[in-house]
């Protein structure tokens, strides 16, 4: 699976990338580390483009004779493009016009056994087999339900088979919200907070479990988004809790190639730490790469942008809202290089400090049933905080094409496309390929192809490349 690929209206995390790759230019770039870099080449030309709109392509599944397999995770369709991306049927969807229902919200698509694939529904917590012709052939049940989430995918990787037939992926954080000491929930009295923030872990597991036996081996620990939640509360007993966020955080990532290794790319110095199909485990150098410095001014203009685009969000939220659409509360994150630090900000109503009764609870009230939900200002960390070099890549960055190589998304961008280094299965980066502007990688296919999503004024269109040798 790959970075969601939204309409460009939707992607005010884009520009945000864009306004740091413009205040950090390339010619400016730090001398590069660990050997020379291979020329950036420009991707083949595009050999065919679906007529069909879609919401979202969080990813693809290359079959037989050309045929593919796409996720629509924003439309909430699973559809069955013919070879050309021509002409397209339906696999599942929400309406009734066919047999198999899309997952009431987002849903994974994972490559399985042979030519066979698996469609992942978090909410009946099944999987469903779909044979090479688009049908449903059986289910299966979740093997851990509290992890399900985990295999959608996106920035936390793109889970996925090895040729063992064991299930590798990035378990979700196990953090609980906690009874403040003395909180006035329950009629207990005290400070009337009901939980203090959760403790979020600086770094998560990737796994690998048996589907037969439920043994789970952890192969890796990866660093991931650090997290300081603030919570306060009014004289009313109004609660808001929000995040300290931090939109660029050096993080790992990691992806599963063809044959079953498994590569983690560390951020920090940009090197792979590999596990090998029969379990042994070795380390690569560091990947050569063009440091980009950020100086003061650019760490300003970096959070500058990103307030902004995050503002606008949360102003989407607001409306959404006000016009009777709940009051969910805005989770997500800037990633502008596919994901990142995640957002958590949201306000909770009930009686006043040790007031007792059923204590705080969601704030589910339309205007007028008890006053409007609100979402508080987003607060950001202080430049100083940020690092002094741009992080090579972000959380969802890597995968594996069907050929055994690695593809990094780096954060360097030129000419408007993101540039992707490759990397061989003996850790050499052997290739740079830029992509045409607009342009994210959604999967790949036999013989070098890659297939992208490309967005427009009103949806997304898929399209068919290849890479040059």
């Amino acid at each position: 699976m790959s970075r969601l690929i939204l309409p460009a209206r939707s992607r005010p995390a884009r520009a945000v990338a864009l306004a740091l790759a413009a205040a950090a230019p390339l010619a400016a770039q730090a001398p590069t580390a660990a050997g020379k870099l291979p020329p950036i080449r420009p991707l083949g030309a595009i050999e065919a483009r679906s007529a069909e709109l879609l919401s979202a392509v969080s990813s693809v599944r290359a079959l037989p004779g050309g045929r593919l397999l796409v996720n629509d995770i924003a439309g909430r369709r699973l559809l069955m493009f013919e070879p050309g991306l021509a002409s397209y049927s339906v696999v599942a969807d929400t309406t009734e016009a066919t047999a198999n229902a899309y997952s009431s919200r987002a849903a994974g698509l994972l490559a399985y056994r042979g030519d066979s694939s698996l469609f992942v529904d978090p909410v009946s917590l099944s999987m469903f087999v779909i044979d090479p012709a688009g049908r449903i052939a059986r289910i299966m049940a979740v093997p851990r339900p509290n992890e399900a989430n985990a295999l959608i995918g996106g920035p936390s990787g793109a889970p996925g088979f090895d040729k063992q037939g064991r299930l590798v992926y990035r378990a979700p954080p196990s953090f609980n919200f906690r009874p403040a000491p003395g909180a006035g929930g329950g009629g207990a009295g005290g400070t009337g907070l009901p939980f203090t923030p959760p403790q979020f872990p600086d770094s998560m597991p990737l796994v690998r479990l048996e589907l037969t036996t439920r043994k789970v081996d952890t192969l890796a620990f990866l660093k991931t988004p650090k997290v300081t939640m603030h919570m306060s509360q009014d004289a009313n007993g109004r609660v808001s809790m929000n995040s300290i966020n931090n939109p660029m955080q050096v993080l790992d990532d990691w992806a599963l190639l063809a044959d079953g290794s498994v590569a983690v790319v560390r951020a920090r110095d940009y090197h792979i730490d590999w596990t090998l199909p029969d379990g042994s485990k070795h380390s690569t150098g560091k990947m050569p790469f063009a440091w980009r410095h950020l100086d003061d001014s650019t760490k300003v203009a970096f959070l500058d942008s990103t307030r902004a685009a995050m503002e606008k969000l949360r102003e989407q939220a607001l409306a959404r809202q006000a016009a009777g659409g709940g009051s969910a509360p805005i989770v997500g994150g800037p990633g502008g290089g596919g994901g990142g630090v995640p957002v958590i900000s949201f306000r909770m109503e009930g009686g006043p400090p040790g007031g007792g009764g059923d204590g705080p609870r969601p704030q589910n009230q339309q205007p007028g049933a008890g006053g409007a939900p609100t979402i508080p200002p987003l607060q950001f960390v202080p430049p100083s905080e940020l690092p002094d070099y741009a992080p090579p890549f972000a959380p969802g960055a890597a995968r594996g094409d069907v050929e055994g190589n690695l593809w990094i998304r780096t954060s360097n961008v030129f000419g408007g496309g993101s540039v992707y280094d490759v990397i061989s299965d003996k850790g050499e980066l052997i290739d740079r390929v830029q992509m045409p502007a607009g342009r994210v990688i959604a999967g790949f296919g036999p013989g070098g192809v890659v297939y992208m999503g490309v967005r427009e004024a009103t949806g997304v269109r898929l399209e068919q490349a290849r890479r040059t040798r």
